[in-house]
């Protein structure tokens, strides 16, 4: 009999912060308990599984509207990185079980000539900007100058990024993907960021970015769960930017997505197909829109519409069916910082044959997720992380 499981990202929803986060600036991070100092924030059925009982998820001065349960109906568990970053990248490659021992390169001061100059050569168009910045500011501060001049603005943030962004009437977007590509083609080595972003925005001024953002990923430095799945011949189907942040490695099949409603919906619809082995969701717009903006509101109807839509999902697993919910990083939209958070993330386990309210405490590493996936699966094991099988799930 087939088996499937089934994970969901719930991109930066961190639960506070990590034993580093002194280090990397995000000293008394904590997303979730942020969400809960607005009134859209409502997540009933994420509370029944557990997520509130989680170690520390509460310890936050925001906590006061949240409290643990008695008996939780799914398994939970805390996890800690291991590795060193705190964005998309890195979380997803180390949940797929590939830690990432240094961090990428990031440019808070812009990309020097030696990386501009050779992209300028090889596109043939001048690059304006080269600074961090705000998504959306940077389109209104240089979008008229784009427009003007055919001169792509290439921007980053403190995460490891190089973002492109033109008009699409002036850069079709093809041609900005053509422009990704050689971007991302430049960028190894030294200078081999995690992500090349492309960022296409359209109207008139101040301008609105439109839903045709692409990732260009590295590849994984190391052999995911995903590329042991596919080898042995299990199903593995990837939905949202999961294509992107895997460099199209790994995966049998993929969706993309226009938010995270459409995520979800398309989630569902491959619970009610027959497939063996893996469905990985990345729900991007709890970062996306909401984190880096600061928009507490916003973040919190994106997760209770996630909470939501919860019991449909539960409903439709199969009996042999796992459910896991977790997170990349976190993106605390409370701190005056609009960048990633290092924070631990959640691990909800649920399913008919999930123990309910086992508690597996605080894990050294995201890869236990991936350890456990394939240890279910029957599929071969990693040399990182360790499988939490035998306690999440019940005999017989």
């Amino acid at each position: 009999m087939s088996k499937r499981v089934f994970v969901i990202v719930l991109d930066s929803f961190g639960i506070g912060e990590a034993a580093d986060a002194a280090a990397w600036g995000d000293e008394g991070s904590n997303t979730l308990c942020a969400c809960a100092t607005s009134s859209y924030f409502s997540i009933p059925n994420l509370t029944r599984l557990g997520l509130c009982n989680i170690h520390g998820a509460l310890e936050s001065v925001y906590a006061h509207s949240l409290a643990p349960i008695d008996a939780p109906t799914g398994a939970f568990a805390r996890l800690t990185e291991a590795s060193q970053g705190k964005d998309s990248t890195v979380g997803h490659w180390e949940m797929a079980g590939v830690i990432s021992p240094k961090p990428f390169p990031t440019y808070p001061q812009g990309f020097p000539d030696e990386v501009i100059r050779p992209f300028e050569e090889a596109t043939g168009r001048k690059v304006i900007c080269n600074l961090p910045y705000s998504g959306t500011k940077v389109i209104k501060d240089y979008g008229r100058e784009m427009v003007e001049t055919g001169a792509l603005i290439v921007y980053t943030s403190a995460d490891s990024v190089f973002q492109i962004a033109a008009h699409e009437d002036v850069v079709p977007v093809e041609q900005l993907y053509e422009y990704c590509h050689i971007a991302r083609e430049q960028l190894q080595g030294e200078h081999g960021v995690g992500r090349v972003i492309a960022r296409p925005f359209k109207g008139e001024w101040p301008y609105k970015r439109t839903r045709r953002r692409h990732d260009y990923s590295l590849e994984p430095t190391g052999t995911t769960m995903l590329d042991v799945l596919k080898s042995e011949g299990r199903d593995v189907l990837g939905v949202g930017k999961i294509y992107d942040l895997f460099a199209g490695r790994g995966t049998t099949d993929h969706v993309l997505t226009a938010n995270n409603p459409d995520g979800i919906d398309k989630t569902i619809a491959w619970m009610d197909r027959d497939f063996d082995g893996l469905c990985y969701t990345n729900l991007v717009d709890t970062d996306m829109i909401y984190g880096h903006r600061n928009d507490v509101d916003g973040y919190a109807k994106a997760i209770s519409y996630f909470d939501e839509m919860l019991p449909t999902m539960l409903d439709k697993l199969r009996e042999d069916d796992l459910l896991m919910i977790t997170a990349d990083h976190g993106c605390d939209p409370v701190t005056p910082s609009t960048d990633h958070s290092r924070e631990d993330v959640p691990w909800l386990v649920a399913g008919p044959r999930v123990r309910a309210g086992v508690d597996l405490g605080v894990l050294p590493t995201f890869a236990d997720l991936s350890a456990t996936v394939l240890d279910y699966l029957g599929a071969s094991a990693l040399d990182t992380g360790t499988s939490r099988l035998s306690q999440i799930i019940a005999e017989g």
